[in-house]
């Protein structure tokens, strides 16, 4: 999450979330249509509809409003699914991936987060600080899955979510297969294989 005293880490109501709200979604907006080189807080703050001093004094900087952004997206994201199966819990999540990177807009910004967060580190921070918190939200199904039996004891839970997603984002920045359902469902079930057979064990 992003600390104490950071631009944009204030959490108020009223008038100031529905500006931030504003904000991020055309910070959003405009990483999708111009990559990070593309983003300007004065063309932010017209897109919004808002004062240009109000988003220099709330956000002041470029990675400081991306940061909030993915800040943003992890709240925003939707929550875990609980099914009692392992195969059926990673199924999920691979398919909420996919659906996201496959998304016309969020696939874009996605992409350019992650060009981003290669040479500023700011942005990587804020860019690990995101996968943390998807990470620690699915994480708890693989763990209910070892103490149901279904898998070794010490298996590592974030090691297998990771993989789920790991090679859908392979596709999305680097071979530029598609990211079909089958793809998909290919990545969960190759995980659940290969965590029952130890492969993840810490």
């Amino acid at each position: 999450m992003v600390q104490a005293g950071e631009p944009g880490s204030t959490r108020p109501g009223g008038r100031t979330a529905r500006v931030r709200a504003a904000v991020l979604a055309a910070a959003g907006d405009a990483l999708a249509e111009s990559g990070m080189d593309g983003l300007d807080l004065t063309d932010v703050a017209r897109r919004a509809g808002v004062g240009r001093t109000t988003v220099y004094r709330r956000w002041g900087t470029v990675p400081a409003l991306v940061a909030d952004l993915l800040q943003d997206m992890a709240e925003q994201s939707q929550p875990r699914v609980e099914t009692g199966s392992l195969l059926k819990d990673l199924l999920a999540n691979a398919r909420l991936v996919r659906e996201t990177l496959a998304h016309p807009r969020q696939g874009r910004l996605f992409k350019a987060i992650i060009a981003a967060a290669t040479c500023d580190e700011r942005t990587a921070r804020a860019l690990h600080r995101f996968y943390e918190v998807r990470i620690s939200e699915w994480a708890p199904c693989v763990e209910q899955a070892v103490e149901r039996g279904d898998l070794p004891e010490g298996t590592d839970a974030r090691e297998v979510i990771r993989a789920v997603s790991a090679p859908l984002y392979y596709r999305l920045l680097a071979s530029g297969h598609p990211l079909d359902e089958a793809t998909a469902e290919r990545c969960a079930r190759a995980a659940a294989v290969a965590a029952r057979a130890g492969v993840y064990m810490r």
